[in-house]
């Protein structure tokens, strides 16, 4: 290991092209990946902020954004369960947005309760915008969305499927993934969506204290009629809906394959040069009797070194960027997990590399020396 830490530094600049390989592909997964998180993240952005425990729709709802109506009289079941301390209805599905200035664009109606204790209104609503948006056809909308729904701001006032909209107060952090999230109440997104004040999308419920979610969502999965998850199993699920149902998801998931592949080959090729320029040093090796094996060990630690130095470089390079991406509009997530689970893939990359490299040693035979 000392005699290949040593090459490292006195060949720097040959190994440094695989140092920059490294870091490159390192960078690329990471920010691929948390590309991908911060993208379909808002597919599941109702789930996320709201403070439910568990969520109850039609059966086999696929995504947060499929949910068909249901009997509002199905709170009587989660009311019966002993962990349940609060249950309440909660309204969302697709409407047209018209436009002030002409045209429509496809928008999320999402209809809460407005107290202070509302398991699904947005989170940060002050008391005086929750009252505001009591009154009918009142809504809140996120401020990136102005834009898409024709709007400048507060005050401003278009049709949602032939009823008046006033916009009343703005949030952040609801960008959506589809169309733009409109939220109201109860009342407003009954009329918004046509839709019986005996209905609704889903069910939320919060239990108390230290009780078992999970154990609530086994019984109530009993009812065949209805489906039953935890907000952390519904969130989840609409994600992968997205990932691997839809286009867009397919289309995010080859790009970040096709960024693992090229990474991988440009590492392999990149370490592979690196170790065919230091054959005239293998042969000296093997002309002093070290043994194959030994040299293919040396070969392993400076792959495992280049590495290393590629992953270092590549972290500070994936938050900077992250952070620019996040000021040109894009979301990005780098969870802990997945800026571990980029160095690992990368290191693997560089070990693979480096033990492909090996079959250069063939090669390094003393007679190489008299060329």
């Amino acid at each position: 290991m000392s005699y290949a830490l040593a090459t490292l530094w006195h060949e720097r600049n040959r190994f440094l092209p695989g140092v920059l390989a490294v870091a490159f592909s390192a960078l690329l997964i990471a920010l691929q990946g948390g590309l991908l998180l911060g993208l379909f993240s808002g597919t599941s952005i109702p789930i996320d902020h709201a403070s439910a425990d568990l969520w109850v729709g039609n059966p086999e709802v696929l995504s947060v954004d499929l949910g068909r109506p249901i009997p509002l009289e199905w709170l009587t079941r989660l009311e019966r369960q002993p962990e349940v301390v609060q249950a309440e209805p909660f309204l969302q599905a697709f409407a047209y947005w018209a436009k002030p200035a002409g045209g429509t664009e496809l928008c999320c109606i999402v209809g809460t309760r407005l107290g202070g204790a509302s398991l699904g209104a947005p989170r940060g609503l002050s008391a005086d915008l929750r009252a505001r948006l009591s009154e009918p056809g009142a809504a809140v909308v996120d401020e990136a969305e102005l834009g898409r729904l024709g709007i400048k701001g507060i005050g401003d006032t278009a049709e949602v499927s032939g009823r008046r909209v006033r916009v009343v107060g703005l949030v952040r952090g609801y960008k959506s993934v589809a169309g733009p999230y409109v939220f109201c109440s109860l009342g407003t997104a009954h009329s918004f969506l046509h839709m019986p004040a005996d209905q609704a999308t889903y069910l939320l419920a919060r239990c108390g204290d230290g009780m078992d979610v999970a154990a609530v969502v086994g019984r109530l999965r009993g009812y065949r009629n209805m489906s039953a998850f935890t907000s952390a199993e519904f969130s989840l699920r609409s994600r992968l809906h997205w990932l691997t149902k839809t286009k867009a998801g397919i289309a995010l998931g080859c790009a970040a394959a096709l960024g693992l592949l090229v990474g991988a080959v440009v590492t392999s090729q990149t370490l592979y040069a690196a170790t065919a320029g230091c054959l005239r040093e293998l042969a000296v090796l093997r002309a002093l009797g070290i043994p194959r094996w030994r040299m293919a060990l040396c070969v392993l630690s400076q792959s495992l070194g280049v590495g290393l130095a590629g992953v270092g470089l590549a972290l500070p390079a994936v938050w900077l960027f992250g952070q620019l991406a996040e000021n040109l509009g894009a979301k990005v997530l780098l969870p802990s997990w997945l800026l571990g689970s980029a160095a690992v893939v990368t290191l693997g990359m560089a070990l693979l590399s480096g033990l492909s490299a090996t079959r250069m040693l063939r090669l390094a035979e003393p007679a190489a020396l008299l060329r």
